[in-house]
């Protein structure tokens, strides 16, 4: 080792502007956050949701949120860094008021993903990771969201806009500007990137029931089995455990 000491973990931002102190984060957010932590047996369990929280005070993984959240659940800086680099729903940059997200995974990519994509970074005039310098937006490729039969989907805020063209996803953008209110396909009215945070941070918003929530080929199944009258087949009972004999062989 050449008298050098190994060290099997370093405490690197990997992307996280540890240079910059600035935080939102006060007194309420901590208390919130211990609000959080006591939902979890192992309070560990708790940062997923506790870093949604920095994101929906800050904007971003701040370095002071990282530090906040690891004073709190007795962790390091480098394990808290480890799973905020690690999920692509952290961002290491200020996002937009709304975060708008292009699908171009297989099937949306067959139906247009890319192009929509790439009208976005025109439209807003930054290309993906990037956010406008108004703040408004930010954009970013998304890979599947699992909801390939309203292919191309974009998403404001992690909430679904289906089936978009180019027309819609224009209108789309003209309408946030604008302030508009903009309603999500399947789901509530669209509010604001850092709101969303919130609620993945396990706070709700009171939209949990506005809107519909599933619709158009997803539903066809459910549909054909109600005309026809199919149900699930009803599981076997469970077998009876063996008598104990007491030890004994016969």
């Amino acid at each position: 080792m050449s008298g050098h000491e190994f060290i099997a973990a370093f405490d690197d931002a990997s992307g996280i502007d540890t240079h910059d102190e600035q935080t939102s984060i006060g007194e309420t957010t901590i208390a919130e956050m211990r609000e959080i932590m006591a939902r979890y047996p192992d309070q560990r369990s708790a940062l997923l949701p506790m870093l949604h929280l920095v994101q929906s005070v800050d904007g971003r993984i701040s370095d002071a949120g990282v530090k906040i959240c690891a004073d709190l659940l007795g962790i390091s800086t480098a394990q808290v860094n480890g799973v905020a680099t690690f999920y692509t729903m952290y961002k290491r940059r200020p996002a937009g008021h709304h975060h708008i997200g292009v699908c171009t995974t297989t099937v949306c990519a067959v139906m247009g993903g890319d192009v929509l994509l790439d009208q976005m970074k025109d439209k807003l005039g930054i290309d993906e990771g990037e956010t406008t310098p108004d703040g408004m937006f930010s954009l970013e490729r998304l890979e599947c969201n699992a909801a390939c039969d309203f292919a191309p989907v974009m998403m404001v805020n992690w909430e679904f806009m289906d089936q978009m063209t180019p027309e819609k996803a224009n209108e789309l953008i003209d309408n946030l500007q604008a302030g508009k209110e903009v309603h999500s396909t399947r789901g509530a009215h669209i509010t604001s990137w850092a709101e969303a945070e919130r609620v993945l941070a396990g706070f709700s918003d009171g939209l949990a029931d506005e809107g519909p929530t599933a619709a158009g080929a997803s539903l066809a199944g459910l549909k054909i089995a109600r005309e026809k009258g199919w149900k699930s087949p009803t599981p076997p009972a469970p077998a009876e455990p063996a008598a104990d004999d007491g030890g004994e062989s016969k």
